[in-house]
């Protein structure tokens, strides 16, 4: 944002202040500067020149300024346009340099030498000075104006206090923001690094907090720190402010203490709650364990959404009641966890159980009066979904324990999960354990599942049970039988097979447990075995404990108000007390147990160490007696205010040394600067720090001495540059600074040696030293011994550290670097030499420079053995060949695989790293289709020619597509793939078949415009040598099978109440399929096949099978014409066909049909019904419920039918009664 010289003086309020050279310590006054555009630039009023009006022959005056060189500004006039800015300040407040103030002339020389602008000043009545700038580009006059104001301005420090959310906003992406304000006003703005400190918990210097009260918590507030100009200065806070500004504020609010029956509700409330925040970020984060819900973000919707969240439990109170069962404890396991979730979304209930340590057997349902009954079947489902077994353990409840121990120290609950990923395995809680008398194993799960885990876990305490043991070692000694005889503890597993468990050394227990392994393979199953082993191993372990049995207790009386003295912060004092490689229990007053007396410490371990314990918190009390005594005791000096940042030391590390070491406090304070008048001069004192230290009076004038002696020091402090040559400075400082830090020990001083050079040709440090340089400071004897030191160590380096430089040719260094540097590192290891090869010339040159230093013996054998290497190079050449992009990655192949095939088919080496630098793609960031070769002539040659074809053939590689069905692509591809395999070793194509992943890689075929209208799923892709791929679409075509013919479809109508009639029940589509037609019907009748018999009188029956001697009786018969009760209405048969000849034969069949089945007549009763349909052609039907036959045909083949059955019934047989 580009502003006027107005503007920006306006905007920092630099406006009538009366008096425009203050002091430097009026800081009360803040500068304004007021812009003035007179009418005229040129008037002599308003730009009162510097310069006299007279001719250049005339004697100067004297200028204004103080110079007499004569006037320092004057009237250039120039061809081209130039831009013109002021601006006017009422007061310069110019910074001291080298002891001297510098003057506004000078000011204004240095930005017109630096920029190219012109300036002119004037002052006025009212002592406000006038800038008048010219240049050739607004960029020169902002780059100069703002110079010219950092140097008329005091360089002031601004801390402005951002919120924590708002750092990332004000540093922006990348640093961008933040280097936008520090470009636009030359400040520089010094954010702190984050610590990681908690919201509300931030430390001070990263930010600090104003807790609300309550639960509420104001956003960390990180200090940022602006230094520069005042106005500049004023300018980038302004700048900040605005980003603050358009970020809103932050707060964090916790909601505590929610009844555990009323979160499960509160937590489906979600959704509201974030609703209630009306667009506001606001984020909600639960502590279960605390039953407490955290809401962070922007301030207006934390207090809406925390508010909601509160008013929703009130309401919960209020509206919900409870409802207890009694249910089997191991229930309870199905009750928890999901289940909780599972049920509250069915019934909109919670259930709540008992802890595993409370015996209590009751669950809670809460609800509402109105749910509660759904809640209460869900919990009852829920509670019964599963079946659960109880799995004593057997023996006592000591062996219980001990299986158990042994089952939870190999992890056999994992080993079950694994083995029966169905199947949920509870073990008792360590409450339980302590109190019941007999100890089960929970397994839940399908009964089937279960039974094998049960069967599991039976075989496995088969297996344990009789092979475990305890032994009784005081726990103190634990770590040191397992420390000394670790060896021996696992040997105890290898040659007996047992192993042992030492309790957790925070349980205090001694009981350590002996498994004879039941898992290993050399596991006896005899009895006797285990125990003989087992006896053994407790012998041997009872020999160890003896041996470091001296284990004693001894109480302290020491007062109450004095153990967290000896606890120290954090337990630091207690832990320092116990030491790292020592096993003690201390404990400290209520922990002792003895309710009757808490003024007591108890110590407990190996009685030397006892011993050594008590005695160190006899003196801890001790020394704490003594500092509530002497501890308020204060002394206070004043030293030259330059020397306090010496004093205090980087981050502190100057008091915190004294703080650690004297256990003082040292506080510094700036004195208010003395003035003293001297008429109208004003001369500055040395300004003063009071130094306040607090302790232990001998600790405080120890202090107080050590600081004055390290003022003295500083004060007699000098430096001294040595002339050193840079190829000597890294043995000057060793090995990790190793010599100069022993030098700068030893003499107080502080050694600097140039960095890495930059652009003007000196070294990146705080000093300006040039490479050759070395600079010494400290006081004046330190300076002096340590230079003596240091030139003595140059001379001897000079006569011992030769160096040599030789050159190689430059296609030989990769081999004597090796792999990772591998060959030179073994070089310098073998013989001493520090080797530094030139890495300027990137490879372009054809030598390159090897710098060898040591010995002159070390020096002669590097330089052999890299000579050697270099020797074993030989000649080589370099070429080049342009090969598209795009056929990189095929002629590299995956992994390099395909480079590495074609370097061997060339006769190259198979070794990758002799292979190295070979062949060079260019990288992905490289604009080039450029392939170097370098290497032996031959084989570069060869890897080239080999190239070339490889090219030549991707070149000629087009991609053609062919018309396949998709239906066809089965039978193409082959079982496995073996007829696509086949054709593309036979043709040295690519086969691609739409849906297959590479298909889309191929890209668009060439003879796309031919496919334009052909379904995409028919279409396949070629790709190879034209020729292949030309030779392969042909063969797939003659692979392709024809289309089937069309088919041919006719349409009769068959009227439904000859449907049955006709098909003969699907005999007469099976004689159309014949002819190789196949028939679709638009409708069936409804009705059955065989008619209802007529209504007939009273009458006996008879049976068409009956026995020959059963009577004959009296036979009905009735004819009628058949279809008086058929469906009406006609149904459409389509007939479709390959032929039209057997459509024809197929109409002509049916329209036969239709005709005979409008000549049929219905009869009843009939006997031997398959010989008399073949004698008479007619269908005769038995009906089996009521003995009517239902005879079907012409009226002639219905008589027949008729004669043939009176016949036969007639013939001999008995009436029926």
């Amino acid at each position: 944002m580009q502003l006027t010289a107005a503007e920006l003086q306006k905007r920092h309020e630099l406006e009538g202040a009366p008096d425009p050279f203050p002091s430097l310590g009026e800081a009360a006054s803040k500068p304004k500067r007021v812009v003035q555009v007179p009418t005229d630039a040129d008037s002599q009023a308003d730009f009162p020149t510097l310069a006299t009006s007279a001719p250049a022959a005339a004697a100067p005056g004297k200028s204004a300024w103080g110079s007499d060189a004569g006037p320092r500004i004057k009237a250039t006039v120039k061809s081209t346009p130039l831009i013109t800015d002021y601006f006017t300040v009422t007061q310069a407040e110019l910074p001291a340099k080298d002891g001297k103030q510098t003057s506004v002339g000078e000011a204004m020389k240095q930005v017109m030498a630096k920029y190219r602008v012109r300036i002119e000043a004037s002052t006025n009545q009212s002592r406000q000075t006038t800038f008048h700038m010219k240049g050739e580009t607004q960029k020169d006059l902002d780059k100069a104006k703002r110079h010219l104001l950092a140097a008329l301005s005091p360089v002031v420090t601004l801390i402005l206090n951002a919120p924590a959310s708002t750092i990332a906003a004000i540093i922006g992406p990348k640093g961008a923001t933040l280097k936008k304000v520090r470009d636009a006003t030359g400040v520089k703005v010094d954010i702190p690094p984050k610590d990681g400190t908690p919201n509300g918990n931030a430390s001070e210097t990263n930010g600090t907090t104003t807790p609300l009260p309550g639960d509420e918590e104001e956003e960390v507030m990180v200090p940022v720190t602006i230094i520069g100009p005042r106005p500049l200065a004023l300018e980038a806070q302004e700048m900040l402010n605005e980003i603050i500004a358009s970020r809103p504020s932050q707060r964090t609010q916790k909601v505590r203490d929610i009844p555990a029956h009323i979160l499960p509700f509160i937590l489906t409330c979600r959704t509201h709650f974030m609703e209630e925040s009306h667009g506001y970020h606001v984020d909600l984060a639960l502590n279960k364990p605390e039953r407490e819900i955290t809401v962070s973000g922007d301030r207006e919707g934390v207090v809406r959404v925390a508010e909601t969240i509160k008013a929703t439990i009130e309401v919960f109170k209020t509206s919900i009641t409870n409802l207890k069962i009694s249910l089997p404890k191991r229930q309870h396991r199905l009750l928890t966890g999901k289940a909780v979730d599972d049920i509250l979304a069915q019934s909109k209930c919670v259930v709540e159980v008992a802890s595993p340590e409370d015996p209590s057997d009751e669950v809670t349902v809460w609800g509402s009066a109105v749910d509660l009954p759904t809640g209460l079947g869900a919990v009852m489902t829920k509670a019964n979904s599963q079946f659960i077994h109880e799995f004593p353990l057997p023996g006592p409840v000591a062996v219980s324990k001990q299986l158990l121990t042994y089952m939870a120290r190999i992890d056999y609950e994992v080993t079950l999960a694994n083995d029966h990923p169905d199947v949920s395995v509870f073990t008792p809680s360590p409450a339980t354990i302590a109190q019941a008398s007999v100890l089960n194993i929970d397994i839940v799960g399908e009964k089937s599942a279960v039974d094998a885990v049960i069967k599991q876990i039976s075989q496995f305490i088969g297996k344990v049970f009789g092979a475990t043991r305890e032994v009784s070692i005081d726990w103190l000694i634990h770590r040191v039988i397992q420390g000394k005889n670790a060896k021996k503890l696992k040997q105890f597993h290898e040659a007996h097979n047992v192993q042992v468990f030492f309790p957790p050394e925070s349980g205090e227990q001694s009981e350590v447990l002996l498994v004879y392994d039941p898992l290993s393979p050399s596991a006896s199953p005899s009895p006797v075995e285990k125990g003989k082993h087992l006896d053994y191993v407790v012998e041997e372990l009872l020999k160890m404990a003896k041996e470091f049995a001296d284990v004693k207790s001894q109480k302290i009386s020491v007062e109450k108000r004095w153990h967290e003295t000896v606890v120290g912060q954090g337990g630091t004092t207690l832990n320092a007390i116990i030491g790292e490689d020592t096993t003690l229990s201390i404990k400290v007053g209520a922990e002792v147990g003895d309710a009757s007396d808490e003024d007591v410490i108890l110590v407990r371990g190996v009685s030397i160490d006892v011993d050594r314990a008590v005695n160190e918190i006899l003196k801890v009390v001790e020394d704490a007696k003594n500092d509530a005594i002497v501890s308020s005791y204060s002394i206070e000096f004043d030293i030259d205010r330059e020397y306090v940042g010496r004093v205090v030391g980087a981050q502190g590390s100057g008091v915190n040394k004294l703080r650690d070491s004297l256990g003082v406090k040292v506080d510094f304070s700036d004195e208010d600067e003395k003035e003293k008048e001297a008429g109208k001069k004003k001369k500055v004192t040395h300004q003063k720090s009071r130094v306040k230290i607090t302790g232990r009076k001998e600790n405080a004038e120890e202090a107080k001495k050590r600081i004055l002696s390290q003022v003295e020091r500083l004060a007699d402090e000098t430096s001294e540059v040595l002339k050193i040559p840079n190829q000597y400075h890294a043995q000057l400082i060793g090995q990790s600074g190793r010599y100069a830090i022993r030098l700068e020990e030893n003499y107080g001083v502080k050694i600097t040696f140039p960095r890495s050079s930059g652009e003007n040709g000196e070294g990146k440090t705080r000093e300006q030293l040039k490479p050759d340089e070395v600079l010494i400071k400290g006081g004046k004897r330190g300076v002096a011994s340590a230079k003596s030191e240091l030139l003595d160590a140059l001379e001897f380096e000079k006569e011992n550290n030769k160096v040599l430089t030789f050159d190689v040719p430059t296609r030989s260094v990769s081999r004597i670097l090796g792999k990772g540097g591998a060959s030179i590192l073994e070089i310098k290891d073998v013989t001493g030499a520090q080797i530094d090869v030139d890495k300027t010339n990137d490879g372009i040159g054809s030598l390159t420079q090897i710098t060898v230093r040591g010995t002159k013996d070390a020096i002669n054998a590097a330089k052999t053995a890299i000579l050697a290497i270099a020797d074993q190079v030989g000649e080589e050449t370099t070429t080049s060949l342009v090969i598209e992009r795009k056929f990189h990655r095929n002629i590299i192949g995956a992994g390099g695989q395909g480079l590495k095939d074609l370097i061997s088919r060339c006769g190259g080496p198979s070794d990758t790293k002799l292979q190295a630098g070979l062949v060079r793609f260019p990288r992905q960031d490289e604009a080039s289709d450029e392939v170097r070769l370098r290497g032996e002539p031959k084989l570069v040659n060869k890897v080239k020619e080999e190239l070339e074809k490889i090219v030549a053939t991707l070149r000629d590689r087009v991609v053609l597509a062919v018309e396949v069905p998709a239906s066809q692509h089965r039978n193409l591809i082959g079982r496995g793939g073996q007829h696509l395999n086949d054709l593309q070793n036979r043709t040295g194509v690519q086969v691609q078949f739409p849906g297959s992943r590479s298909y889309n890689q191929f890209g668009d075929p060439e003879n796309a415009s031919e496919m334009a209208d052909v379904d995409p799923a028919n279409i396949v892709k070629i790709s190879g040598a034209r020729k292949a791929c030309e030779a392969a679409v042909e063969e797939l075509k003659t692979n392709v099978k024809p289309a089937a013919p069309e088919v041919m479809t006719a349409i009769v109508s068959v009227p439904l109440k000859y449907h049955h009639a006709i098909s003969q029940q699907g005999h007469f589509f099976r004689t159309l399929r014949n002819f190789g037609v196949s028939v679709e019907q638009s409708g069936k009748p409804q009705k059955p096949a065989v008619p209802a018999a007529p209504p007939q009188n009273d009458s006996t029956t008879a049976r068409i099978d009956d026995s020959e001697d059963t009577p004959s009786i009296e036979i009905h018969w009735q004819v009628a014409e058949n279809y008086l009760d058929a469906e009406e209405g006609d149904s459409e048969w389509t007939l479709k066909g390959n032929d039209a000849a057997g459509l024809e034969r197929a109409q002509s069949l049916i329209q036969e049909a239709i005709a005979q089945a409008a000549a049929m007549t219905l009869g009843s009763k009939g006997s031997n019904v398959a010989r008399l349909r073949n004698e008479t052609g007619a269908d005769i039907t038995v009906g089996r419920e009521n003995s009517t036959i239902i005879i079907i045909g012409s009226e002639s083949a219905v008589e027949a039918a008729k004669e043939a059955i009176l016949k036969q019934t007639s013939s001999g047989r008995p009436p029926r009664h």
